[in-house]
């Protein structure tokens, strides 16, 4: 179809455009090669066609906001199908009488899909732009009171405007262009949307004229667009299938590296410039779509607070286009990451629960930047909430953050007969109480609770007793790894003298420090929740529950069962065992919101916001109608009850041991 200056003037432009792209991805690479870690590439071939699924489906989109993510499928549908459309149109351009997959079926089945995924394209596209600049719903942006790159806030929506621009000149020029040639040379009943669009055009003089026109629209749109795209937000489409593909294997998104005290040419521990980061932190910030709905499941932004997790990546991405070349060239970044990024209050009012991991659709971990920007304001700043400091002393010398005696760590257990590991060496179950079971009033009628139930199913089992200290999952989390790998290493050394069979523990945070972050310290452990127990006990015949007087019970997930471990299932079928009425919240399973206890959150003042994280949680459970909020941690049960006391709130909070033991004493008496 083209003229021979025109293929001569295309190729050229094509040349320039790789040029100019190859230029930018040179300098994309080694951006993120300033990352800290090496790339695993081994992952690849085990990932491939899980990410090619999930890349294909857009899975990942649909977590949240349905009916613009359907919209978003369309165009990405579209694009993904328009890698090869538009191979086709230049092979057709180039080739005369060359036909694209042949006039055969298969010929004919790439002609009406191309015809269908043009129109959703646009209509997609239409939709979009619509809802942007006309509808400009509040969860597109943040708050003023957020940090964000000066020019992010007209940035974004200059960068939405000039991609939505591109994409419906690109596809509408180039369906344009199959409306002319159909006009030109009869309709194709395998295009029913291009051949009822060239009926307009028939008889046109101007027909061949356009033809070359809506190639060189829809064509070269794309030289002209693929360097600056990669600049734009819109590079996600290439770095969130790599997202998938290459980040570092984890047990749990909660899952933290380990800090090497031992080495003393280590200089840096945490992160206190970009470079600091691990790579994939970096390629977080290339692969975000500046979306928010990372922002949109935070509990801290949620109720006031100044964190924005998509501001985070959002000012990663920003400050990498203005200072990308620095740091290519090697040269350390002009600024810390709490002077561009994210401020240090932002950084504390974290709960660390994984909502923002969740809900991301292309695999970023803005959570995982917070803890090592928290490492190194602890490590190498020594800067810290001073609320923090009674918990770290309290871990340092009693071994738990409550600052209660170690011969003390009994006491929840008298009148129980429960049995330590001195007593027994080699139980069936070692049970892993937990600080909180063990020193706060309020969770030592869970541990009493779980004891009877125990106790009632014949388990052999034995606790630590005096010799159990604290996991170090709330220093970890407040950023104190030094005193988290003092702990992590003592607990280890004497788990793995004691050789556990099996570990069960009433606390997620305990099991999360067990199961997934002591393998690195050595310890590999097989490690259950109470929840997951009770339900064996039951499945084996060794528990049965009759009704419970509960009337209408809600649960409330915890982060560290559910979202970061996905246990869903267990706690809420212990809860049905014991014929309880079970109402959902909204919020509930992978979408539940946090407690606000969890990232140390638990030994400090909440940050500064117009609402309490526990508030709103227990005013969405009180919404449900039910008399009973029903957790799974003690954080949670400390957290919730606290809530209902200050809003006068009749509600009760218990965990779903004690609701099991008392069907099960309904049943003994």
């Amino acid at each position: 179809m083209l003229t021979s200056p025109e293929k001569i003037l295309f190729a050229l432009a094509v040349l320039a455009t790789l040029y100019a792209a190859w230029r930018v991805i040179d300098r994309i690479v080694r951006i993120i090669r300033r990352g800290q870690g090496k790339v695993d590439w081994s992952l690849v071939p085990k990932r491939l066609i899980a990410v090619l699924a999930k890349t294909v489906t857009l899975q990942p989109t649909f977590k949240l906001r349905w009916g613009p993510s359907l919209f978003h499928a369309l165009v990405a549908w579209g694009f993904m199908f328009y890698l090869l459309v538009n191979v086709g149109d230049v092979l057709q351009a180039y080739i005369p009488g060359f036909h694209f997959l042949g006039t055969g079926l298969i010929g004919a089945l790439y002609r009406l899909v191309g015809d269908l995924l043009s129109v959703a394209v646009l209509v997609g596209m239409v939709a979009l732009i619509v809802r942007r600049y006309v509808l400009r719903p509040a969860n597109l942006t943040t708050r003023e009171s957020t940090l964000l790159h000066p020019k992010a806030r007209s940035g974004i929506l200059r960068d939405s405007a000039i991609v939505g621009g591109f994409i419906l000149i690109h596809v509408g020029s180039r369906f344009l262009g199959e409306t002319f040639a159909l006009a030109a040379e009869g309709a194709d009943p395998w295009q029913p949307f291009a051949s009822a669009v060239s009926a307009l055009w028939l008889g046109w003089p101007g027909l061949e004229l356009a033809r070359h026109a809506a190639f060189w629209l829809a064509l070269g749109t794309i030289l002209l667009f693929i360097p600056y795209f990669l600049y734009s937000k819109h590079i996600h489409l290439f770095f969130a299938p790599l997202n998938f593909l290459l980040k570092p294997e984890r047990r749990s998104m909660g899952e933290l590296s380990k800090l090497n005290f031992e080495d003393e040419t280590i200089e840096q521990f945490g992160a206190t410039r970009l470079e600091d980061l691990g790579w994939e932190q970096i390629m977080d910030a290339y692969a975000c779509i500046m979306c928010y709905r990372c922002q949109e499941v935070c509990p801290a932004y949620n109720t006031g607070k100044v964190l924005s997790p998509a501001a985070l990546e959002i000012n990663k991405r920003y400050f990498l286009n203005y200072e990308g070349a620095r740091l290519a060239r090697g040269e350390p970044s002009s600024q810390t990451l709490v002077e561009f990024a994210i401020p240090p209050e932002a950084v504390w009012a974290c709960t660390a629960c994984g909502a923002c991991v969740d809900i991301c659709p292309v695999g970023n971990e803005p959570m995982r930047d917070i803890l090592d920007i928290r490492r190194a304001l602890v490590l190498m700043e020594n800067q810290f909430p001073k609320q923090l400091q009674t918990a770290f002393r309290g871990m340092e010398r009693t071994m738990n953050p409550w600052g209660v005696p170690p011969g003390d760590r009994l006491n929840w257990a008298q009148g129980l007969n429960v049995p330590t590991i001195d007593e027994d060496p080699e139980p069936e179950i070692l049970w892993w109480v937990g600080c909180a079971a063990a020193t706060d009033a309020r969770a030592q009628k869970t541990a009493r609770a779980f004891a009877e139930i125990l106790k009632a199913a014949g388990v052999n089992y034995a606790v630590l007793g005096q010799h159990e200290r604290c996991t170090g999952d709330s220093a970890r989390r407040a950023g104190k790894e030094d005193l988290f790998y003092e702990l992590a290493s003592a607990n280890v050394a004497m788990l793995n003298e004691v050789a556990p069979k099996r570990i069960v523990t009433t606390c997620p945070h305990c099991l999360h420090t067990l199961k997934n972050e002591y393998p690195a310290f050595g310890g590999n452990y097989q490690t259950v929740h109470h929840t997951q127990l009770i339900n064996e006990l039951i499945g084996a015949g060794r528990l049965k529950l009759n009704g419970d007087s509960r009337g209408k019970v809600t649960f409330h997930d915890p982060c560290y069962l559910g979202r970061q471990n996905g246990f869903f299932a267990e706690p809420r079928a212990a809860l049905r065992q014991a014929q309880v009425d079970l109402v959902e919240m909204p919020r509930h399973g992978a979408k539940s919101f946090c407690c606000g206890a969890g990232g140390a959150q638990m030994w400090k003042e909440e940050e500064h916001g117009n609402e309490r994280v526990n508030a709103n949680r227990l005013r969405e459970a009180t919404a449900t109608g039910a008399e009973t909020l029903a957790v799974g941690c003690p954080f949670c049960m400390i957290m919730l009850t606290d809530a209902a006391k200050q809003a006068g709130d009749q509600m009760q909070v218990m965990d779903v041991a004690e609701i099991v033991a008392r069907s099960l004493e309904k049943q003994l008496t």
